[in-house]
């Protein structure tokens, strides 16, 4: 499930679990922020009104606010001696997308680690297993 959602004049695709860099919203880091659905794809069905897909809750936590890489303005025209050099940094909110409608985003499970202890000794046991093969 994945809906298309409006924010700072611009829409995104999102689904459970995504990233996104947005304009700056005026929310702290922590906050949860509900964004307005205009488009909501569940599997089979599109729902494409902007009205009836606002209902659906597309629930998403400010992750940090950070200003962005500075872009720089130049502005030029030949044979006139006329240029402008301007230099711009948007401020921008990354937030986490943790549930669209009723699908909600769960934090994958991490591989457990294997002691020192076990390691060393499973290469004995193939260090073991090759010499006796050799022989």
């Amino acid at each position: 499930m994945y809906a298309i959602v409006k924010t700072g004049g611009k829409q995104y695709k999102v689904a459970p679990g995504d990233k996104i860099n947005v304009e700056k919203l005026d929310a702290e880091v922590g906050d949860k922020v509900t964004l307005d659905a205009i488009c909501i794809v569940d599997g089979k069905t599109v729902e494409a009104d902007p009205a009836k897909a606002a209902a659906t809750k597309v629930e998403a936590v400010v992750l940090e606010q950070f200003r962005d890489k500075k872009i720089v303005v130049f502005k030029f025209k030949k044979r006139k001696n006329y240029k402008r050099t301007q230099g711009h940094r948007q401020d921008l909110t990354r937030v986490q997308i943790m549930a669209v409608g009723s699908e909600k985003y769960t934090e994958p499970k991490k591989a457990a680690k294997k002691d020192a202890g076990e390691k060393k000794a499973a290469t004995k046991k193939a260090a073991a297993k090759d010499d006796a093969a050799n022989e």
